[in-house]
């Protein structure tokens, strides 16, 4: 049987690189050297090398190199509308993948899982968006949402929608999530407030909010550090007065 390209040994430098990689995985590969072999997906013919040493020093890391736009990648010197394609569509499988990977498992068992989606898709953007996890009964996670974009503080979420859509997918718990472009993982005044907000909704409607999550130079959840309790005895506060009144 003929040997595909990916399968021949010792075809110079790439075919060094893709049998490293098969036999050992990433390990041992630096950032130039595993965007050199994604490169070969848009310009398999082209030498990669230098291509891949331009976008980590125009760009600074390889998370930020995945995470630009087409017309950011193509303006770097070796990129064309080939190889911008090639590295955003693998970014976007990325986020695919882990987002699939975390449909219909209980939160529990998947937090983790759970912050490598969130982290993949808002750590390191220059704007900040809002998502909603959404989960049935048992805590199983049906899908995830981006509700909002832009700041919190200028009315990019509309606490109505994130309810109406809830209860569209019959759900009965939401996680709520959203970055700092600053890398900060300090709630906000105005976190805290959003998340009280939906709190108070959530319990009138039935349905539990189990967490707020940020992700900045890491992750932060409401819940593991004691907010999410402050949280609900504040919204019990306030549903205790519409049933004295």
């Amino acid at each position: 049987m003929e040997k595909t390209d990916w399968q021949n040994k010792g075809k110079g430098h790439r075919g060094r690189l893709r049998d490293r990689f098969l036999e050992n995985g990433l390990d041992g590969f630096s950032d130039a050297e595993v965007l050199e072999l994604l490169l070969t997906f848009g310009t398999p013919r082209s030498d990669c090398k230098e291509p891949a040493r331009e976008l980590l020093k125009e760009l600074g890391s390889f998370s930020s190199v995945l995470d630009a736009p087409l017309p950011v990648l193509e303006k770097v010197k070796g990129i064309g509308p080939k190889n911008s394609f090639a590295l955003r569509f693998i970014h976007v499988v990325a986020s695919h993948y882990l987002r699939d990977r975390v449909r219909g498992r209980t939160y529990l068992q998947s937090s983790a899982a759970v912050i490598d989606y969130l982290s993949h898709e808002m750590r390191g953007l220059k704007r900040e968006i809002f998502k909603v996890i959404f989960l049935d009964t048992a805590h199983a996670i049906i899908d995830a949402e981006t509700m909002g974009e832009g700041t919190l503080n200028r009315n990019a979420v509309y606490p109505r929608e994130v309810i109406k859509l809830a209860l569209d997918r019959h759900a009965a718990a939401i996680i709520l999530a959203h970055n700092h472009p600053s890398g900060s993982l300090q709630p906000s005044a105005q976190d805290i407030k959003l998340t009280k907000t939906m709190h108070f909704l959530c319990s009138c409607m039935e349905l539990q909010l189990l967490d707020h999550i940020i992700i900045g130079d890491g992750s932060y959840s409401f819940a593991d550090n004691g907010l999410m309790q402050k949280v609900q005895a504040s919204s019990s506060a306030v549903m205790d007065q519409f049933s004295d009144g």
